[in-house]
């Protein structure tokens, strides 16, 4: 999408508004004893009581209003029976739709106590998503997101999931721009142009490279490979030609 009236603008940033929230209401009640499920009835209260839907449960018939992920779990994890345990980190994504516009944003917590090294890890997700939001303008390459967060990523020694991109939305959940990536990606050649409407969510890592199946009958659920701890934080922007407009704020 590529946006053109402040109608528009305004509309996206009351759905972004509406996901921030809900995302922000359910971290706050992300504590041990707690299901997933019990935390995505809380998401689906804020969204449905502003006059918003789930977008992957409207636009997929995902089995949640949000997707919430622990541990192992990289991205898509349905909410169910699981109970949350101190020391776990659970991401959880928000997406959702009003009057006709998606928004869409995600972060990663950890649940006291935290190891340092996740501590460390969350701490420096939320730079790469910066990093990479750094990049955007109108007229600048796309790739230079990926190129940031990737030099960003072998700097501290991380390692980035290659295969859980961005993505364009707006007036549908993924829209053009398709796979939008947030590591090096030497064939990615397009520009962004004025009002164009994506996200930027980086998915870093303490040793994974991909994120796959795991089989049991659960298309949804995607697992890091190799094993290991992984982070994501996302937000969808609008380029414009002064930087970024950030529509996924709480406030």
């Amino acid at each position: 999408m590529v946006i053109s009236t402040e109608h528009e603008l305004a509309k996206l940033k009351d759905i972004g508004r509406l996901c921030a929230r809900a995302m922000e209401t359910m971290a706050k009640s992300l504590e041990p004893g707690i299901t997933t499920r019990e935390l995505d009835a809380i998401g689906r209260k804020v969204l449905e009581d502003n006059g918003a839907q789930s977008a992957p449960e409207t636009c997929y018939r995902f089995p949640g209003a949000t997707c919430i992920s622990v541990n192992e779990e990289v991205a898509h994890g349905i909410p169910g029976d699981r109970v949350i345990k101190a020391g776990d980190l659970v991401n959880i994504d928000v997406s959702a739709v009003k009057d006709g516009f998606f928004g869409d944003t995600g972060a990663s917590y950890a649940v006291p106590p935290i190891k340092r090294e996740i501590e460390k890890l969350c701490r420096d997700g939320r730079r790469a998503l910066w990093t990479g939001l750094q990049q955007v303008k109108a007229g600048k390459p796309i790739a230079g997101i990926g190129n940031a967060i990737g030099t960003f990523a072998k700097k501290n020694r991380y390692t980035l999931i290659t295969n859980l991109s961005s993505h364009g939305i707006g007036l549908t959940l993924h829209d053009e721009p398709k796979e939008v990536p947030t590591w090096p990606d030497p064939s990615e050649n397009r520009m962004m142009e004025e009002g164009l409407v994506f996200t930027v969510e980086p998915f870093l890592s303490l040793g994974a490279e991909w994120a796959e199946d795991g089989g049991n009958g659960d298309v949804w659920t995607l697992y890091s490979d190799p094993r290991a701890p992984t982070v994501q934080y996302e937000h969808t922007i609008v380029a414009t030609r002064n930087g970024p407009v950030i529509l996924t704020l709480a406030d």
